[in-house]
């Protein structure tokens, strides 16, 4: 029997603008019979239409619905350059205001690197429970001198968080090194919608079987399927001259745009086993995933700290390869069974890797594929909106103990 809106714990959650990964988890949120849910978006120029994506070059907006199915408000964001991607961009004068004036009981921040989700953590620390979600991790490289006063600097701004709700094993490090005890990290997972990347119809893979014959892929043919930005951070130049070298009668298929198309199709211009398609919007992922039997990502980063489209493509069925500096890799990765990891910006070890794939054929991938999608499960949406939901109830119930103190 689901609780009264009274019995339910006010969930305020601070979030810039609509994305497809957490909108579905927000309206799962909203069904729960535990928490109540709002969402205060806080970069208010995002409601009007796209958003300029700086890796795309153009403004741009997501197939899927972001605004259904959940209770939400747009803070007005005084910003003179508003934008998620400086400090100053995200500054609501009315979002503390706005989150009290609602009753909120627990406030959940995502990431603190922006004015107004720094101001409203330091403001509610004391008054509610404030929740923290980020997917920080400690994998790339800084000096000593810069390690030192970052770590001291986050623990300044985690002093000002009561439980942090890690994403993975990585994130949880990343919680522990600013400082939280194991106490007072919860978990929910980094999650994509797996019911919309499975295929119950068959439409996805009836689709990816077109693609591959119009590509002159042969039905016995191994592919590798590449799908991101093609740009320095996800180094796709690394696994182009990795999958040449396997000299083999593999196909490559990139999905995507970016600043390294032109030299990634000159250097491929001679290999016709290598394939370019453009940037595929949300409702046609689950095919790209399915035209290729195994999916690539091997980012060398920096600031590469999950990669979703790992949940995607193992959500739909596909086993993954990554590189070592791809945070989710140590939490979807289980080698030989649902992929490989292999190391960063090593193209004889990521050609290695790709190898072994090779020796499974696309009947052994197939059945890493059923391992993939099993594993998929445990990071739904429905689990992510589970745990978050019950993040918030404890903390609310600590603190209902201890005011009385």
């Amino acid at each position: 029997m689901a609780r009264s809106d009274a019995k339910r714990v006010r969930l305020a959650i601070v979030s810039t603008h609509p994305i497809q990964y957490y909108a579905p988890v927000f309206r799962t949120l909203a069904q729960s019979a535990h928490v109540l849910p709002r969402i205060f978006y806080t970069w208010s120029q995002t409601a009007e239409g796209p958003v300029f994506d700086p890796g795309f070059g153009t403004r741009f907006a997501w197939d899927v619905p972001l605004l259904e199915g959940y209770d939400h408000a747009f803070m007005p964001n005084v910003a003179s350059r508003p934008g998620s991607d400086h400090f100053s961009g995200v500054q609501n004068p009315g979002l503390m205001e706005a989150i009290s004036g609602w009753g909120a009981d627990v406030v959940l921040v995502y990431g603190w690197n922006l004015q107004s989700h720094l101001g409203a953590m330091r403001y509610f620390k004391g008054r509610i429970p404030v929740l923290f979600r980020g997917d920080s991790t400690l994998l790339d490289a800084r000096s000593p001198l810069r390690s030192l006063l970052r770590r001291v600097y986050l623990r300044w701004v985690y002093s000002h968080v009561d439980v942090a709700i890690a994403v993975g094993q990585n994130n949880r490090d990343y919680y522990q090194w600013c400082g939280l005890s194991p106490a007072r990290i919860a978990f929910a997972p980094h999650s994509v919608d797996t019911v919309r990347f499975g295929d119950t119809d068959g439409e996805h893979a009836e689709r990816a079987r077109e693609w591959r014959k119009e590509l002159g892929i042969s039905d016995d043919s191994v592919t590798f399927v590449f799908a991101a930005k093609l740009i320095a951070k996800k180094d796709p130049l690394l696994l182009l001259d990795a999958f040449m070298a396997l000299n083999s009668s593999a196909h490559l298929v990139y999905f995507g745009d970016g600043e390294l198309e032109a030299t990634l199709r000159e250097r491929a211009r001679a290999h016709a086993n290598v394939h370019f398609l453009p940037f595929q919007n949300q409702r046609t992922m689950p095919a790209v995933y399915r035209l290729g039997d195994i999916y690539v990502l091997p980012s060398q980063g920096p600031g590469e700290t999950w990669g979703l489209a790992m949940n995607e493509a193992l959500a739909s069925g596909r086993p993954v390869i990554a590189s070592s500096r791809v945070g989710g890799a140590r939490d979807l990765v289980r080698e030989g069974r649902t992929g490989w990891v292999f190391e960063f910006k090593n193209g004889n070890d990521l050609a290695r890797v790709m190898r072994a794939a090779l020796t499974r054929g696309r009947d052994g991938l197939r059945r890493m594929g059923d391992n993939a999608q099993a594993l998929s499960r445990e990071w739904s949406t429905e689990a992510a909106a589970d745990a978050i939901a019950r993040a918030a109830v404890q903390a609310f119930a600590a603190r209902s103990v201890e005011a009385p103190r």
